[in-house]
Formats: structure tokens, sequence, C-alpha cells
């Protein structure tokens, strides 16, 4: 997976953020609101052009290319987070479970820093690359309802 500190991959052609679908709808939207901001953040280019109303306000640029909610079990979210390790062409953020277990930050950090990269539970993960990449990944998966 890639960190801030490596190159990431060209302007992503699909996006999508996979929720576990355990989560209560108040869970599930904190977990794909948390994604979608640090999606943002690593790919500046998934922000499109400010929007103007016909009073020429100027209103904050959405994403152009749309993004996906899906849904996935424990174990899907835990082979699409195995893929985004090995898979270079791909990019992506996960949310472990301690997310929501704490607000103060650096106890979340401490949490997740002694549970191995195979052990952590996940509540959502984002994944962006080549359409064909993601979609082969997530394409079976639902929409969150």
């Amino acid at each position: 997976m890639n960190t801030s500190a490596t190159i990431l991959p060209p302007s992503p052609e699909r996006c999508v953020i996979v929720i576990n679908q355990q989560l209560a709808a108040g869970h599930a939207a904190n977990a794909a609101a948390v994604l979608a901001l640090t999606l943002g953040q690593r790919h500046p280019s998934l922000v499109g052009a400010p929007l103007a109303d016909a009073d020429n306000r100027e209103h904050p640029g959405l994403i152009p290319i749309g993004i996906s909610v899906l849904v996935a079990d424990s174990e899907q979210l835990t082979q699409l987070h195995q893929h985004l390790l090995n898979d270079d062409e791909m990019d992506g953020i996960i949310f472990p479970v301690g997310g929501q277990q704490t607000t103060d930050y650096a106890a979340f950090r401490e949490a997740v820093s002694v549970v191995a990269t195979d052990n952590l539970q996940l509540l959502g993960i984002a994944l962006a690359g080549k359409k064909k990449v993601v979609r082969k990944l997530t394409g079976k998966l639902a929409l969150l309802g």
C-alpha cells in the first residue's frame, strides 16, 4: 500500500469506498466520510473545478468521476486490503475498527500500532485506481443501502 512518502499512481479513473456491512447507518456514514476526506487529500485531482451558480457565487468543486459506496463483510474487506497491499497500480486507505472506539487520535494510532497488518479489523476501505482493476475487485459488491 502506498504511503504519503511514496509516489502515488496517476490520477484515479475509479474510486470506491467499501464499508463493513455490519455498521449501523451513522457509523457507516462516518466511516465513508473519513475515507473520502483522506482520499481527496491524497489525490487532489479528485477535487473538481469550482462550481458557479446563477448568482455567480462560487462553490467548492466536487469529485468529477463519482464515488460508489459499497458494502462488504469483514472477510471481503480483509481480502480487499490484501489486494491493496500487493498492487502498485492502486492506492487506498483503510479505516481500522479503533477509529470509532475513541476520539483521541493519539490513542487510535497507539491501538493500531500494536496490531499486525493481517490482523487489522476494518470498518472500511477506499480504493482508487484504474477502472478495470477497481471494478474487478468490487464489481460484485452491493451498494450501501
